[in-house]
């Protein structure tokens, strides 16, 4: 390993927005929690941030309020076997290595002991739609002469780099709603024998971000992944699933982490223009909408199919009428928005390194 096990290692009153960065900048998603002396405490990851942020609401927790208390580890000295056992059954992607005194010494990877380590992926089950019908304005001038589904990112169209991620979970059914440039969206999938099946929905005019929808209701009979055409989401697509089935959803919202930093010093004012107080460069962390959801079939009900209609809409009918709106965390690394200009640089930063 070319990274030092100090940067898996967390104290616990560390924030949890801090913690969620750590854990997109190293690569295995795991985190061992120690106190000032290394002596083992627990583990993170970022399912345990997820329960902690879920269960409280707040991004302001602490570690010390999330973490696993009885983490998995192996003494220095044992026969490399138990780690190997452990990891598969546990599907792990990392153990520290203890001392007598729990202190931790290293951190053994997958890559150490086992010829695969690639973790398994469980299938989604489940059809996925691809809204891919607007105009790209943000990406203008690109836009102009390509649709926004097939700008590139590397050798690959953004709208099949989507389509990659999904069918490393045996995704198998795919809807595309399409409008802007529809034929030349169409004639891209065509010109090559795919692996998967994909039904094409046309929008004669251009019906917001849910209005389409309409047009695939008696397709679809159960819950069903929907996604924009310009966000990759590198997430577990299979535990989103299972979260929208265990809190019984009828919408679960894929919901980012996003941090910002006011460059400045910022100013609150009294009565009378009186200066209250300043925060020199204040920091703030909210989850946002990515663009990705898991909905019931059932609820595209509320959806008209003769006007404009956008996902706030469908979301708002369905809390109106009783219904469950969840929303599932994930790190801030864990979604690119290449509909949008410096996004997009980035994606293709991070996929050029990835390559």
């Amino acid at each position: 390993m070319t990274e030092t096990f100090e940067n898996y290692l967390i104290e616990p009153q560390v924030d949890l927005t801090t913690a969620m960065r750590r854990l997109d900048a190293n690569n295995f998603k795991t985190l061992f929690v120690v106190d000032g002396t290394r002596q083992l405490l627990g583990s993170l990851t970022d399912g345990d941030i997820r329960r902690c942020i879920l269960k409280s609401g707040s991004l302001g927790n602490l570690v010390a309020s999330a973490y696993n208390q009885k983490p998995f580890s192996i003494k220095v000295g044992d026969d490399i076997e138990p780690a190997r056992e452990i990891m598969v059954r546990e599907e792990i992607h990392a153990l520290p290595v203890v001392d007598e005194n729990w202190i931790v010494v290293k951190v053994l990877f997958r890559a150490d002991v086992l010829d695969d380590p690639s973790l398994p992926k469980q299938p989604l089950g489940l059809p996925v739609v691809i809204m891919a019908g607007g105009k790209g304005t943000r990406l203008d001038p690109f836009t102009r002469i390509l649709p926004k589904p097939l700008i590139p990112i590397g050798n690959k169209a953004i709208v099949e780099i989507i389509i990659d991620h999904l069918l490393e979970y045996q995704a198998e059914e795919f809807f595309l709603s399409l409008n802007y440039k529809s034929r030349m969206i169409k004639s891209y999938f065509e010109e090559n024998e795919l692996p998967y099946k994909i039904r094409y929905v046309y929008e004669e005019k251009p019906m917001g971000t849910a209005g389409s929808l309409a047009l695939v209701k008696d397709q679809l009979k159960g819950p069903f992944l929907l996604t924009n055409c310009d966000i990759i989401i590198k997430a577990d697509y299979t535990a989103i699933r299972n979260f929208h089935e265990r809190f019984k959803s009828d919408i679960t919202m894929v919901a980012s982490l996003k941090h910002f930093r006011i460059p400045y010093g910022v100013c609150t004012l009294g009565k009378d223009g009186l200066l209250d107080g300043m925060q020199e460069k204040p920091e703030f962390s909210y989850l946002v909408n990515t663009g990705m959801y898991i909905i019931n079939a059932e609820v595209l009900k509320h959806v008209p199919g003769d006007q404009v209609f956008n996902m706030t809409d469908l979301i708002e009918a369905v809390r109106k009428n009783g219904g469950r709106v969840n929303v599932f965390p994930i790190s801030e690394k864990s979604w690119i928005d290449t509909g949008e200009w410096e996004e997009y640089k980035r994606a293709v930063r991070l996929l050029d390194a990835s390559s």
